[in-house]
C-alpha cells in the first residue's frame, strides 16, 4: 500500500499525521522519564529502609550470634542488591532508549520539513501551470469576444447603404485583426492546457507520490523504531529478573537458616551462669542448740548460709546493695559504675571462662601479627647483609629488638591470663607460667646467641632459634562445659590410679629405672633425653649454658617459645634454646 496512491489528495493530513507521531515520540520520551525517576526513588526508598534497619554498633555482637538476627542482616543485604537491580534498569533506560528515542525526534523533525518543502515546490509549480492555463483561458475568451464584435460590426457595415466603400472596408480589415488575435490566443489556450494537464499527471502520479512515499518511509521508520525501544524496554527489564530472583532465593535460603534450637544454645551459651542450683533449706530446730552456729549472731544455721553462698539470689541481693534495685537475677551485667576486673572473676563462673578465652585469643592474634613483622624484618635483614647496597642491616637492629620485647610481653601477658583459666578451673598452672624467672628479651637474647654462633664456628650451618610460631597456627578452640567436667573426672581418676601406684612401687624405682619415674626436685618428670648441636653460654636468669656433643635430660617440652627445659649430669637445671639441641622423648620408643 503506497500513500502516494491511495491518498493522492491528503496532502494535509499526511503531514498532520507526521506531526502526531513526533508528538507522541516526544510523549514517549516522558513517560521513559518518569519511569526511570519512579525506579530510582524506589531504588532509593528500598536502601533508605535497609540503612534505618541496620544493626548498631552495640547490637553487632548480638547479631553474630542468632540464626534469626543473622539471616535478617542477609536479607537486608539481599533487599540492597535488590534495589540495586532497580538502578541499573534507570540506568540502561536512560543511557539506550531515552537517548535513542531523542535522536529519533531529531531525525523525524529534519525528515519531515525535507519531504514538506519538496511538496510545496511541487504543488507551487502545478499552481503555477493552473494560473497560466486561466490567463491563457482568459486571454481567449476575451480575444474571442472581440472577434465576433468586429464581424458583428463588419455585417452591419456591409449591409449599410449610407456607408462609403472605404469605411466598409475598414471594418473589414478590423474583424480580419480580431479574428487573428483570437486565434493566436485560442492557441496559446491550447498549448497552455496542453501544459498544464502535463504538470497535472506528473504532480500525481510522479512528483507528489514521491514525496508521500518519503513520508510513508519516514513514518513505517518511526513505527519500527518505537517498537524496537518498547522491546528494549522490556529486555532491560528481563536481564536484571535472574539477579532479583537471586535475591530473592537469598532471601528463602535466609529463612531457611533461621533455627529456633541452635539460638536456643545460643541464649544458653550466652546467659549460662554456672552457678549451682541452690540446695534444700533445712528446718531449724531451736531446740537442738547443736545445729546453731553460735558464730552468727542471728541465729541462722551455718548450712543455710553455705547453701545460699554464690547462688542466684545472694548475687541479685548484693546487684540490689551496690546499685540501688536490679532487673531480673541482675547477674548478667555488671555495674556501670563499676570497672570489671582484670581476670573477670567478677563474673559469673561460665561467663568468666569465655571472657578470658577471648582475651587469650586476642593476645594468639597479636602474637600472631607481631611474629610475622618480626619474620619479615629477619628476612629484610639477610638481605641487606647478602648485599649491603641494598640497605643497612644494623638499621633493622633496633626495630627487632623492640619487635622482640612486644612479643615476650605479649606472651607473658598470655601467660598470665591463661594461668587465670587453669586456676578457675582448678588445673596446674601452664608452663609458661613457672618460666617467669626468664628474662623479658629472650627472644631477643635467643636472637643474639645464634649470630654469635653463627660468627664463631665457620662453616656451620644457619640455625634459627624457635620463634614462637606455636601462635601463628590455628589454636583449638576452649573445651564446652560438658567436655571440661568430663575431662577434669579423667584427670583426677588417673592421679589417684597413680597415686596408689606410686604409694606400692615407690621404693623399687631405681636411678635409671623408667624415666617417667624419675623427677627432679619440683616435681618435673624426666621424659627424654638431647643432645648438645653447638654451644650455649648462659645469658640469663633461668638458663644453663652446654658444650657441643653434651648429653641432657629432657623435663620439660618446648612450649612454644623457642626454649626446653633440661637437667644436666651435675643436677644443674634450666632451659637451653630448642634449636640448639636434638630431643628423643621416651614416649616414641613407646609407640
Amino acid at each position: 500500500m503506497s500513500w502516494g496512491i491511495e491518498l493522492w489528495d491528503q496532502y494535509d493530513t499526511i503531514a498532520s499525521h507526521t506531526q502526531k507521531g513526533i508528538d507522541f515520540c516526544e510523549r514517549f520520551t516522558h513517560f521513559l522519564k518518569d519511569r526511570c525517576a519512579i525506579e530510582l526513588k524506589y531504588a532509593s526508598e528500598l536502601k533508605k529502609l535497609v540503612k534505618n534497619y541496620q544493626p548498631k554498633k552495640k547490637e553487632e555482637e548480638e547479631y553474630q550470634q542468632y540464626s534469626w538476627a543473622v539471616k535478617f542482616w542477609e536479607v537486608l543485604k539481599e533487599l540492597h542488591d535488590l534495589a540495586g537491580q532497580h538502578e541499573v534498569i534507570a540506568e540502561n533506560t536512560q543511557g539506550q532508549v531515552i537517548k535513542d528515542v531523542q535522536i529519533l525526534i531529531g531525525e523525524m523533525k529534519q525528515q519531515r520539513r525535507k519531504d514538506l518543502q519538496d511538496g510545496a515546490k511541487v504543488q507551487d509549480t502545478l499552481k503555477d501551470s493552473l494560473a497560466k492555463l486561466d490567463k491563457s483561458r482568459k486571454n481567449y475568451e476575451k480575444a474571442f469576444k472581440m472577434a465576433e464584435k468586429a464581424t458583428d460590426d463588419y455585417r452591419k457595415a456591409d449591409a449599410d447603404i449610407n456607408l462609403s466603400r472605404a469605411e466598409v472596408e475598414k471594418t473589414r480589415n478590423q474583424m480580419m485583426i480580431k479574428n487573428n488575435q483570437c486565434d493566436e490566443s485560442k492557441n496559446e489556450y491550447a498549448a497552455q492546457l496542453q501544459q498544464t494537464n502535463q504538470h497535472q499527471r506528473d504532480h500525481y502520479t510522479q512528483q507528489m507520490p514521491a514525496v508521500f512515499q518519503q513520508m510513508q518511509s519516514m513514518e513505517e521508520n518511526r513505527i519500527n523504531k518505537i517498537k524496537s525501544m518498547v522491546r528494549q524496554v522490556a529486555d532491560i527489564e528481563r536481564s536484571v529478573i535472574p539477579i532479583i530472583n537471586t535475591c530473592i532465593d537469598g532471601m528463602v535460603k535466609a529463612s531457611d537458616g533461621i533455627s529456633a534450637e541452635e539460638d536456643s544454645k545460643a541464649v544458653i551459651d550466652k546467659f549460662k551462669s554456672g552457678f549451682p542450683i541452690p540446695e534444700d533449706i533445712p528446718f531449724e530446730d531451736l531446740s537442738n542448740a547443736s545445729v546453731i552456729d553460735t558464730s552468727n549472731a542471728n541465729g541462722t544455721p551455718k548450712n543455710s548460709l553455705d547453701s545460699r553462698k554464690g547462688t542466684v539470689s545472694d548475687k541479685k541481693r548484693n546487684k540490689k546493695d551496690k546499685k540501688g534495685g536490679g532487673g531480673l537475677f541482675g547477674i548478667f551485667s555488671s555495674s556501670k559504675g563499676e570497672e570489671s576486673k582484670e581476670d573477670f572473676s567478677d563474673l559469673p563462673p561460665n561467663q568468666q571462662r569465655k571472657a578470658l578465652n577471648k582475651k587469650i585469643e586476642e593476645f594468639k592474634k597479636e602474637i600472631a601479627r607481631e611474629t610475622a613483622e618480626r619474620e619479615g624484618m629477619l628476612k629484610m635483614k639477610d638481605v641487606y647483609v647478602n648485599n649491603p647496597a641494598l640497605g643497612d642491616p644494623n638499621a633493622l637492629e633496633k626495630k627487632i629488638e623492640e619487635n622482640a620485647l612486644k612479643i615476650d610481653s605479649l606472651q607473658a601477658e598470655m601467660r598470665k591470663f591463661q594461668g587465670y583459666l587453669a586456676n578457675m578451673d582448678g588445673k596446674p598452672s601452664p608452663a609458661g607460667q613457672r618460666r617467669s624467672s626468664l628474662s623479658d628479651d629472650s627472644i631477643s637474647q635467643s636472637s643474639t646467641n645464634m649470630e654469635m654462633s653463627q660468627t664463631s664456628i665457620p662453616g656451620q650451618p644457619q640455625i634459627v632459634p624457635n620463634e614462637p610460631e606455636v601462635y601463628t597456627e590455628d589454636w583449638p578452640e576452649p573445651p564446652s562445659d560438658e567436655e571440661f567436667e568430663e575431662e577434669r573426672a579423667v584427670e583426677l581418676r588417673k592421679k589417684e590410679d597413680k597415686k596408689a601406684i606410686d604409694d606400692e612401687d615407690g621404693d623399687h624405682v631405681g636411678e635409671f629405672d623408667h624415666p617417667e619415674g624419675d623427677f627432679d626436685e619440683e616435681g618435673y618428670p624426666v621424659i627424654g633425653t638431647c643432645r648438645a648441636l653447638y654451644p650455649y653460654e648462659a645469658g640469663n636468669e633461668g638458663s644453663v649454658a652446654m658444650g657441643e656433643g653434651e648429653e641432657m635430660f629432657v623435663l620439660e617440652q618446648d612450649q612454644g617459645d623457642g626454649w626446653t627445659r633440661v637437667r644436666k649430669h651435675d643436677n644443674s637445671e634450666g632451659f637451653v634454646p630448642t634449636s640448639y639441641i636434638q630431643c628423643h622423648f621416651y614416649d616414641q620408643d613407646e609407640v
